[in-house]
């Protein structure tokens, strides 16, 4: 058995039928880590003792005949901007160096009570702001499948670790394709769920409104499974809502996933799509016609203004999310320069000092767009635009049932290829900001399997649904994920 192929299903099968123990399973991970996490960068900490401690426990109630759940000893990769009460939680920036978590996310708690095991911590761009995980304030990330390009970001670390096997699933959020982006960088599985369908409440904020913490699994089964635990109302999170649909999430039938349109945006493919992103697309399209799902071309008008609303409303949200972030409520820069004679001197040194660029960027450009005589021009309007992108897809969604999208306009790109050029790494979310903007559910699902070390990089394609229908995306994917297993 090889620990890098595990799914959540197939750990449960081979745990409940006792080919090995969640204990032994949990070593050989760390075992892993310790060898391939050196060249990839996935994990900022291990929580071992942790995890340990749990997976003991996992077999202590198997022995005792107790029945467990789908998710019990898992072991589990998290984002370091999701809280475990006790445990380090520095969202990869330097501002948060010696913060420790108060109290669990309630993505943590709802884990902890399905014996999962966490494993540790994975690395992200900075406050969770960039495409690539090159803006962590600790570490570069890289690509299992060449390590000399990036994952994605900025759930960079948590795809690296599915990817190159050294966690069985992981956690990510996604504001503007956080998830999804990484997911089809690194060739796994990637679902941002409807806005509010899981509880945001211990995820480090970076723009309220975007936000979504969701699965980044090997399979879209695995995503389902996972997203199925975390989800669900949350009286600590006014946004979060009672999902529907969780039973048809883990056993979708053919039958109704024949019955469901897909619209295909000819805003998304008009061009500028890398020749083997466009030639993916291709061949996704292709093998889900196979399946007998009918296709639609369909039109999504306002998509070409939904990066600039994106870059106006994200940042207005992120200068007002971090101005918590002060020196004094949360662990402070110790390398201040001195002297200290003033209040102003801990705010202006805290946020000069802890603060990457691209975060001092992004604050700056949202205090900018809600300061005086400025709200109307930019903020206001782009809520109003904000609108307008959200009525293309209801308008949509009167033709179709899902919409495909490619998830990234190219390949993965070399580390610094993008750096010096922020629009240019902005334009690699062009394709899934718009399903943040609206609320709406996403799915990036790789378009055949890809192994690492074959040269081959991969590419994902993007399932839109309806809101709260996560199970329309996640049968599509499970049927074609079948397909192309088969093949």
């Amino acid at each position: 058995m090889d620990i890098r192929d595990l799914t959540i299903k197939t750990f449960h099968e081979g745990l409940v039928n006792k080919h090995f123990s969640a204990f032994e399973i949990a070593q050989d991970f760390f075992k892993y880590i310790e060898e391939k996490d050196s060249e990839i960068g996935a994990y900022l900490r291990l929580t071992k003792d942790m995890a340990l401690s749990e997976a003991n426990k996992v077999d202590t109630e198997l022995a005792q005949g107790k029945n467990l759940g789908l998710l019990a000893g898992v072991p589990i990769a998290l984002k370091d901007n999701i809280l475990i009460e006790g445990e380090p939680a520095t969202a990869a920036s330097k501002v948060l160096s010696n913060y420790r978590a108060a109290y669990d996310a309630t993505v943590i708690k709802k884990l902890k009570e399905e014996n999962a095991v966490f494993l540790g911590k994975t690395n992200l761009d900075e406050f969770a702001m960039g495409s690539s995980t090159e803006n962590s304030g600790f570490q570069l990330t890289r690509n299992p499948h060449d390590l000399e390009r990036v994952p994605g970001g900025s759930s960079g670390g948590s795809a690296a670790a599915v990817a190159s096997g050294m966690a069985a699933a992981a956690l990510g959020s996604d504001t503007g394709g956080s998830i999804r982006e990484p997911a089809g960088f690194c060739g796994v599985v990637g679902l941002k769920p409807t806005y509010g369908a899981v509880s945001r409440y211990g995820l480090i904020a970076m723009a309220s409104s975007l936000d979504q913490i969701g699965p980044i699994t090997k399979t879209v089964e695995d995503a389902a499974i996972l997203f199925r635990a975390v989800s669900g109302k949350d009286e600590m999170d006014a946004t979060s809502v009672a999902v529907k649909s969780r039973d048809e999430l883990l056993e979708p039938k053919l039958e109704d996933v024949q019955k469901l349109k897909i619209g295909i945006p000819k805003e998304y493919f008009e061009g500028g799509l890398d020749k083997e992103v466009q030639a993916a697309m291709d061949q996704a399209i292709k093998l889900l016609k196979s399946l007998e799902i009918e296709f639609k071309d369909i039109s999504l008008p306002h998509t070409k203004y939904s990066l600039s609303v994106y870059y106006i409303i994200m940042p207005a949200e992120v200068s007002a999310n971090l101005a918590r972030f002060d020196g004094i409520r949360y662990s402070r820069v110790t390398n201040y320069q001195l002297p200290i004679t003033k209040l102003w001197d801990i705010y202006f040194n805290q946020r000069s000092e802890g603060f990457g660029k691209e975060v001092q960027r992004r604050i700056i450009l949202g205090n900018f767009v809600l300061s005086s005589g400025y709200y109307d021009a930019y903020y206001e309007k782009a809520q109003k635009v904000r609108s307008l992108v959200k009525e293309d897809f209801e308008n949509a969604f009167k033709e179709v049932d899902v919409i495909l999208a490619p998830v990234s306009p190219t390949l993965p790109f070399k580390f610094g290829e993008k750096t010096d050029d922020p629009l240019a790494m902005y334009l690699s979310d062009i394709f899934t900001i718009p399903v943040n903007l609206a609320g709406l559910p996403g799915i990036s699902i790789p378009v055949k399997k890809y192994q690492i070390g074959s040269g081959e990089l991969p590419v994902g394609f993007q399932l839109i649904g309806r809101w709260w229908r996560e199970a329309d995306i996640l049968g599509i994917g499970r049927y074609y994920e079948q397909s192309v297993n088969s093949n």
